[in-house]
């Protein structure tokens, strides 16, 4: 079996691995399957990555497997179908629905970056469509088999639907984390466990970090929509349309009601989080995908994703009323790391105003404009003027989606007798080391960090 690493490797996002072993039915072809296909996010040189051809022939991959709906996991998905991929996508039924929302939503915004940049489009709205044909849902543990590859998902408890999948052939099995869940989480169910694994591949985003704890992070958030709402001004929080906002919508629902915070209006300014919502609507009350403790609330009648001040602002209009409304007020806008969307708009208009916060709740990868202001750059330059930040910067990781690095371990531990080889991916170098230096140290196996292109023989 050769694993080829195409993605994911020193590197954030871009996950997309190849797995190839030899059809035992003629002895001489291959069967390919990849685990991902994610579109590169977050540096000055992603584009080249992501309109350079892909480095195997779409047309030999057998089928694709999807561990979760996040664009850089997905986000490549129609140029694969462009390029003359045509076999099945597998994944769960929930990360099927949000990733046609998001697919859709990251087709237009490419579109607009490619005429910026002089490029060609990377996909049209047709291969989305076309790609969804292909794509076929699982159950969590259904058996599901692709010539000689046994697979199972497993739940990650990282977002709604999201999954671990391990893929078993020649008598040895691979795991591929996806991304792990930051538990407890206050919507989706805890991150499953499995035993056996004689390969692994590990995400590590917070590889050397560790989160604040449930009660403490809403603390913050507590106490920083009442500090801003005293100085009279603005809040804002870059939220990923995915999971952090329907999480914060979580939690504003229980701290508005139970009159722990001001009254004040609070903007779910991003059309995408909006239609996600209703998606998360659509499961929410799925035993298979919720939480025990969010079902037992919907079941009593509380309308989580809906509570007294709150307002979505749908179309364009609608965004741009916000600014005439005076006085203190929240406003969660997309994008999570303030790539684009709605939320530059806002911080051009309130980084600048020292009465005003900004929170972010989300990982921000190097070289994002969040990253910038959460690392404390004094200007940051949006729409070409160079915009003073002069407002609070706060940020929690205990909103992360990703589990932190006491928890990848935790997720490791009971496979560490059978385990082979681990490989680190999905982070940046500073965040995998520590986490590769710890899984040497306290569950000796060996640790591995792989470089784009690389070919592992299992």
């Amino acid at each position: 079996m050769k694993l080829t690493f195409y993605g994911g490797a020193k590197s954030v996002s871009g996950a997309n691995y190849l797995l190839e072993i030899r059809d035992s039915s003629t002895g001489s072809g291959l069967t390919r399957i990849l685990v991902d296909c994610g579109l590169f996010q977050g540096c000055d040189f992603c584009d080249k990555f992501n309109f350079e051809p892909f480095p195997y022939d779409p047309k030999s991959i057998d089928a694709v497997l999807i561990t979760h709906s996040h664009i850089d996991h997905i986000g490549r998905l129609p140029k694969l179908y462009k390029d003359g991929f045509r076999g099945p996508i597998y994944s769960t039924a929930a990360a099927r629905d949000f990733s046609e929302e998001l697919l859709l939503d990251s087709e237009h915004l490419l579109t607009k970056e490619a005429e910026n940049k002089n490029l060609p489009p990377l996909y049209d709205i047709e291969d989305v469509n076309q790609i969804m044909t292909l794509w076929q849902t699982v159950k969590y543990h259904q058996k599901l088999k692709i010539k000689d590859f046994e697979i199972e998902f497993f739940d990650a408890g990282h977002i709604l639907g999201s999954s671990f999948i391990a893929v078993k052939a020649e008598g040895k099995r691979v795991v591929f984390s996806g991304d792990l869940g930051n538990v407890p989480s206050p919507l989706v169910k805890d991150t499953e466990i499995t035993d056996k694994a004689d390969y692994v591949l590990i995400e590590s985003a917070y590889g050397g970090r560790l989160h604040e704890d449930l009660d403490k992070r809403k603390e913050i958030l507590e106490d920083l929509i009442e500090e801003t709402v005293k100085a009279g001004g603005t809040l804002l929080i870059p939220a990923f349309a995915m999971e952090r906002t329907q999480e914060l919508l979580f939690e504003l629902n229980e701290l508005v009601e139970n009159g722990r915070v001001p009254k004040v209006p609070i903007f779910i300014d991003s059309p995408l989080a909006i239609k996600l919502t209703s998606v998360y609507k659509k499961y929410s009350q799925d035993p298979a995908y919720v939480d025990s403790e969010a079902l037992s609330l919907l079941r009593k009648g509380d309308a989580i994703f809906d509570f007294p001040g709150l307002k979505l602002t749908l179309t364009t209009e609608q965004s741009k009323e916000i600014n005439n409304v005076s006085g203190p007020k929240v406003i969660i806008a997309g994008a999570g790391m303030s790539q684009g969307g709605r939320i530059l708009h806002h911080e051009y208009r309130y980084l600048s105003d020292p009465k005003s916060s900004i929170l972010f709740v989300g990982y921000q990868a190097q070289g994002s404009l969040g990253r910038k202001i959460l690392d404390g750059e004094k200007t940051v330059k949006i729409f070409g003027e160079e915009i003073p930040v002069k407002c609070k910067v706060k940020a929690i990781s205990g909103y992360s989606a990703h589990a932190d690095q006491e928890q990848l371990l935790n997720w490791l531990k009971p496979m560490r007798l059978g385990l082979k080889k681990v490989f680190i991916v999905q982070g940046e170098e500073d965040q995998m080391e520590p986490l590769a230096q710890r899984i040497r140290d306290e569950l000796a196996v060996e640790t591995v960090i792989p470089t784009m292109g690389e070919e592992v023989m299992l």
